[in-house]
């Protein structure tokens, strides 16, 4: 353990996620509450530690508001959530959210981030350090 770790010094992070759903409310909301959970497990991160997360979500999925979805799975009751539709473009992952998580780590941390449920397309470098 390097001796920043050991003393407790923290520097903000963002960590990155995204996940494909089908445009439905039920698989909207499981698909955002396994990559949040997914992002916060892999990076031993407790919501006391995030600063805000900000979701953007492809123009075709409609059936429900992630920041919606999360809050309504019980997690992340105290943090700023943002939702915003991404910008269209061709050729881009159809049915996708996207999170861009901001929070503290202890210094010196290797931020893992997540791609999953098809949109591992999308950074393949990220989806095989994090397989």
């Amino acid at each position: 353990m390097n001796q920043e770790k050991q003393s407790g010094l923290k520097r903000l992070y963002a960590l990155r996620g995204a996940a494909q759903c089908l445009n439905e409310a039920e698989d909207i909301s499981l698909q955002v509450s396994a990559l949040y959970d997914e992002l916060l497990r892999s990076n031993s991160l407790c919501e006391a530690e995030i600063v805000s997360v900000i979701f953007s979500i492809t123009p075709d999925l409609d059936a429900k508001n992630p920041c919606a979805a999360l809050r309504q799975a019980g997690r992340a009751p105290d943090l700023a959530l943002f939702a915003i539709q991404e910008a269209a473009a061709r050729g881009g992952l159809e049915r996708t959210v996207r999170a861009l998580i901001h929070c503290y780590l202890d210094e010196g941390s290797t931020p893992r981030h997540i791609y999953r449920n098809g949109a591992e397309v999308l950074r393949p470098d990220r989806a095989k350090q994090d397989a």
